[in-house]
């Protein structure tokens, strides 16, 4: 969706070793994606990516954070990110709420789709965008323009098939849905939580400069 509306993409993965840029110059921002491994792990490419996150907030670059991202966010914020209490997970479709100041800036989906087992508790100073009722903190916004997002609005079906797929065995911890929900539910609510996505990249990203002169 990026690149349809204009932009290049200069990808890292810093878990296999990938360099992340000294500067966003040159960037319009930047964002981090999700992943099976935890903000907490003690990995170096963990801290690293966690610690490279001074650099949007510093030159006050667009940035967004989903799921791993989001808690990566929060934890370099200062807030925490951990389990439910009762051991609860939401993998698969659960309903989302917009808060009054989500609300305010657009028009959000009722459904989402989720594969977590750890959230994250509210930075300071950051505004809470969107609940739900397991983990109550689904998105929120840190200044300008620092955006954290726990559930998945990016996903091709070609993706989602392989998730389901390859995470099949956390289908039976409390809370998660079957495989076939997973799917049964995109034909219905994917279609709206894409139209959501569209609007929140150009809330977040804008339009390539190079587009708009």
């Amino acid at each position: 969706m990026l690149t349809q509306g204009g932009f290049d993409l200069d990808i890292r993965r810093p878990p296999l070793g990938d360099v992340l840029p000294e500067t966003l110059d040159g960037h319009a921002g930047a964002v981090v994606f999700g992943g099976p491994m935890s903000a907490n792990d003690g990995d170096e490419f963990v801290k690293r990516e966690t610690d490279w996150l001074a650099v949007p907030l510093k030159e006050n670059r667009p940035f967004l954070g989903i799921c791993l991202g989001a808690q990566m966010l929060a934890n370099h914020l200062g807030g925490k990110v951990e389990a439910h209490d009762k051991g609860l997970v939401e993998i698969g479709w659960y309903p989302l709420k917009a808060t009054e100041a989500g609300r305010a800036l657009m028009h959000w989906p009722e459904m989402v789709y989720q594969f977590h087992r750890e959230g994250f508790s509210l930075p300071r100073d950051a505004t809470l965008l969107a609940t739900a009722e397991t983990y109550p903190n689904q998105a929120f916004r840190y200044g300008e323009n620092a955006w954290g997002i726990q559930f998945h609005a990016e996903l091709t079906l070609m993706m989602m098939q392989r998730w389901v797929v390859r995470g099949a065995q956390r289908f039976t911890l409390p809370g998660a849905q079957p495989g076939r929900d997973h799917l049964g539910g995109r034909l219905i609510w994917d279609m709206h939580l894409k139209r959501w996505l569209g609007d929140l990249l150009t809330t977040v990203f804008g339009k390539p400069q190079k587009m708009s002169e």
